[in-house]
């Protein structure tokens, strides 16, 4: 076995592999950039080695920095995580020139099957399900138009060295073929260095689900089941679970069987996952293999009992597999969570900046249930704008469906997030959605239920009560302590009063609150609920049981209340005596200010392109700019005609959160 081995990575990913390492008793090398200097991963391997300035086309893709550092610490091994280096065949070759492991497959099956054209062909050649489409290199936009045509809209354009949601683009008609081609081109050759385009028939109410398999050196292989990884937005996975709620085991089987039949037919070693796009009727139809470990891993881990980073390490190490496909059972059900820096209320567009508070719920694991959370922050630390926004994979597992939901509920309730935009609200809101809970997904599934964004949650009217109660007996709390500070408490000169008004969500709850040693009982519009938490003021988390159930708030002061984040909400909650209610209501409200007139950054990230000047008329919907952030290009379009007054940025400008593009007439 390897007694050292580098991680080629950063982030959450790199720590997960040096989790295992550690427990296998193999020391690790982390590599860094100058904006990852005090990053988890850093602090975690037994060595580190810097690498070059932020911007990973400078650093962590640099093959030669990265083959200096493994010569550096006399490394035996490389893991690569994913992303980055992880399916360059290039880079396995360096290591393979140098004598140093690779853990991952070898450089034939990386090449194969990371070129999304060849890919196709051998799948085919190898009898698995394929998705109609052109396999052929397309030269320009007009080609692109013309194929799409032959093809027959929607279609998919897709870069072919593609991977993490980058380069690709749904079109359903000739203008969205030609705009999509170009953008997808873009992306591609900025993310991969390689933007040549495929387009393949786009599959209407698809579901996306893909199969782990695991090959050894001595030719054995297995695949362990599925993931379902349908809610996505622009093509990114948001949320996975495992097994699907959609399969059944002869599907299961049939889609197994064929990948570990694509895997052999490229000698594949290591992990890998063999990715389907599924149809209602449970067609399922090839879209492409990641030659490497995945972001969803863990879910299949919860699922199986399986190490997939051990293994990977004893497969490179020339050990044989230790199990057979009759011992890879299912147990249980786990759900995985993508916790990104990214604000839902403004467009899910990324968001840069210090986690000035970071507590994530407490990891643990027993028969009953388990919460993992694979992250590479810490607070205090910095969001950047030169890698993707992952924060965490915040993952739970429980001995059905229904079960592991309701413990990701209530993880991410727990979940204290503080600094930074970030999509924690949106995940709650999902959770809670009952075609989500259902089973009943597709991949347009945050495209139908969300169609204007997310704005936030609308509680129903129990669950506000539940609230309300809640927030009566937290602020009774807050006003006994706050009349001992000030000594009005003496002599018994001034009671804290039992009647309320909460207001919330637009309505008014009267309250009633009849307080003992143990909790309250409190009366919110004549239904008695018993309130028992052990909150003290200036928490900003509140456990509490209301009528017998967990209710888990994150809380903030404001004047007369209290700001309440729950499942997707975030509300003003007012506690008020009833005379204060009377007043309140005849107070007038105040109006955001009017930006109708600007064009505002919407993240901060850097201007690529301006098309349009002062003095030209738009049309509602026409491309005005496109802002790059976070390796994603962002066209930002007028939301009506309109005539433009001033530009105020052009290309190359880096602009923050805000700052004004361009003026309307």
């Amino acid at each position: 076995m390897f007694k050292k081995i580098l991680i080629a990575n950063r982030g959450e990913i790199a720590c997960r592999v040096i989790k295992t390492a550690r427990k296998m008793g193999i020391q690790t090398v982390a590599i860094y950039s100058d904006a990852d200097r005090n990053a988890l991963h850093v602090k975690m391997a037994d060595e580190a080695v810097h690498i070059g300035p932020p911007p990973a086309n400078q650093s962590y893709i640099v093959i030669d920095k990265v083959m200096d550092a493994i010569k550096q610490t006399g490394a035996e091994a490389v893991h690569p995580g994913y992303g980055f280096l992880s399916e360059n065949p290039k880079f396995a070759e360096a290591l393979e020139a140098a004598g140093v492991a690779f853990i991952g497959p070898p450089k034939g099956a990386i090449e194969a099957m990371g070129d999304k054209i060849t890919s196709k062909k051998i799948a085919q050649e190898a009898n698995v399900s394929t998705v109609p489409g052109y396999m052929g290199l397309i030269a320009d936009a007009d080609e692109a138009v013309k194929i799409s045509n032959e093809i027959g809209y929607p279609v998919m354009i897709k870069a072919s060295a593609g991977g993490g949601g980058k380069g690709m683009r749904i079109a359903w008609n000739d203008d969205e073929a030609r705009e999509g081609f170009q953008s997808s081109k873009n992306e591609a050759a900025s993310s991969f260095g390689d933007d040549r385009i495929f387009i393949e028939k786009f599959v209407t109410q698809p579901r996306h689900i893909e199969i782990q398999v695991l090959c050894d050196s001595h030719g054995n292989a297995v695949y362990l089941h599925e993931r379902e990884c349908s809610i996505q937005r622009r093509n990114q996975k948001v949320i996975e679970e495992a097994p699907s709620p959609f399969l059944d085991e002869v599907t299961r089987k049939a889609m197994g069987e064929q990948s570990v039949a694509l895997a052999q037919a490229v000698g594949y070693t290591s992990a890998g996952t063999v990715e389907f796009i599924v149809d209602g009727d449970r067609n399922f139809y090839f879209l492409e293999m990641n030659t490497r470990l995945q972001v969803e891993h863990p879910v299949t881990e919860l699922i199986t009992g399986v190490d997939l980073v051990e293994q990977m390490i004893r497969v490179a190490a020339g050990e044989k597999l230790p199990f057979e496909q009759k011992d890879l059972k299912i147990n249980g059900w786990a759900m995985e969570s993508r916790l990104y820096a990214e604000d839902p209320y403004r467009g899910f567009l990324p968001s840069i900046g210090r986690l000035v508070r970071y507590r994530p719920p407490a990891e643990e694991a027993s028969e009953t249930g388990a919460v993992r959370n694979d992250t590479g922050v810490f607070e205090g630390g910095e969001i950047s704008m030169y890698y993707d926004p992952m924060i965490a994979k915040l993952c739970t597992w429980a001995p059905d469906r229904a079960t592991a939901i309701e413990e990701m509920r209530l993880a991410l309730d727990g979940f204290e997030l503080e600094g930074i935009g970030h999509n924690l609200p949106f995940l709650a809101a999902v959770y809670d959605h009952p075609k989500f809970t259902s089973g009943n997904m597709t991949t347009a599934f945050i495209e139908e239920e969300y169609p204007d964004g997310f704005d936030g949650v609308t509680l129903p009217d129990d669950t506000c009560a539940r609230i309300a109660a809640a927030c009566a007996a937290m602020h009774r709390v807050a006003e006994i302590r706050r009349t001992r500070i000030s000594g009005r408490m003496d002599n018994h000169e001034r009671h804290v009063g039992d009647d309320w008004v909460v207001a919330l969500q637009g309505n008014a709850y009267e309250v009633t609150i009849n307080a003992d040693k143990a909790g309250a009982d409190v009366s919110v519009g004549g239904k008695m609920l018993r309130v028992e938490s052990d909150w003290t003021p200036g928490d900003p988390l509140a456990r509490l049981m209301v009528d017998g159930a967990p209710l888990v708030l994150k809380v903030g002061k404001i004047s007369g209340g209290f700001r309440v984040r729950y499942r997707g909400a975030d509300l003003k909650v007012h506690v008020r005596t009833p005379r204060q209610a009377e007043l309140a209501a005849l107070m007038p409200e105040k109006l955001p200010p009017d930006t109708s007139k600007f064009l505002l950054c919407p993240m901060p990230g850097l201007i690529v392109k301006v098309n349009v000047e002062a003095g030209d008329e738009v049309q509602e919907g026409q491309a005005l700019c496109t802002v790059e952030a976070m390796k994603m290009e962002n066209i930002l379009r007028a939301e009506r005609k309109g005539v433009i007054k001033k530009v105020n940025a052009g290309a190359g400008d880096s602009l923050a959160v805000d700052d004004v593009i361009m003026e309307f007439e």
